[in-house]
């Protein structure tokens, strides 16, 4: 005998589908590219209606944005947390560099470059995507006074330094699509190098951290 019992559609609130809709395009971007991010392949993914899709986002190049900075902003709280688990910056840095390598962060690089070139023709995306570089060097910067503020670390300009440090992953980041994988531990531990020599650490600091040896004479 068939069941009279229909399950009920939960509705949900405009914040909940709103949220779900730019993380199903968050995840599109990182699989298929920011291109692929439409309004029927959004609905496609949340089995939906397009016209719900386009209701909270009339206009797709702002879907195509704020996608991409659920993306990005995800990446960062994952790097350097606002708050940051047990250690000193020496740890947290260290942390931060060691999530800087791996198919997850090499997914992010393609990202970021997909995200690089599309801004040339769509100003929605380019602001977000200057936004979304303005964070990261303050929560880089920040991390970086914290140890100067500590006696850990030592520069006049940790601004300068997050700067420097970010250009160098940048660069690696580039090759994420080509011949990453194949960098000699001397270019892959660039940007670890750049920072230890730009914050006054001993060489070999944060790397023993990364792997638990001693610090070499510096």
């Amino acid at each position: 005998m068939a069941s009279s019992v229909q399950t009920k559609r939960v509705r949900k609130s405009p914040e909940e589908r709103r949220s779900e809709i730019l993380s199903a395009a968050a995840a599109i971007a990182l699989t298929e590219g920011l291109e692929c991010i439409t309004v029927r392949r959004v609905a496609e993914e949340l089995a939906v209606r397009p016209g719900l899709i386009s209701h909270y986002f009339p206009v797709a190049e702002d879907l195509v944005a704020e996608a991409f900075g659920v993306a990005a902003t995800a990446e960062l709280d994952d790097l350097i947390p606002r708050e940051r688990p047990t250690g000193g910056p020496v740890e947290h840095l260290a942390r931060f560099f060691s999530l800087t390598v791996g198919e997850s962060y090499d997914d992010m690089s393609r990202l970021w470059l997909n995200a690089r070139h599309l801004s040339r023709y769509r100003p929605a995306l380019r602001d977000r995507v200057g936004h979304q570089e303005a964070l990261w060097r303050d929560r880089l910067s920040g991390l970086l006074r914290d140890g100067v503020e500590a006696g850990v670390f030592h520069t006049p300009d940790p601004l300068l330094v997050a700067v420097q440090i970010l250009v160098v992953l940048d660069g690696l980041g580039a090759h994420a699509n080509t011949v990453r994988g194949t960098h000699s531990p001397v270019i892959t531990h660039m940007a670890v190098t750049t920072a230890e020599r730009e914050l006054g650490l001993a060489h070999g600091t944060l790397l023993a951290h990364l792997d638990g040896r001693d610090p070499a004479p510096g």
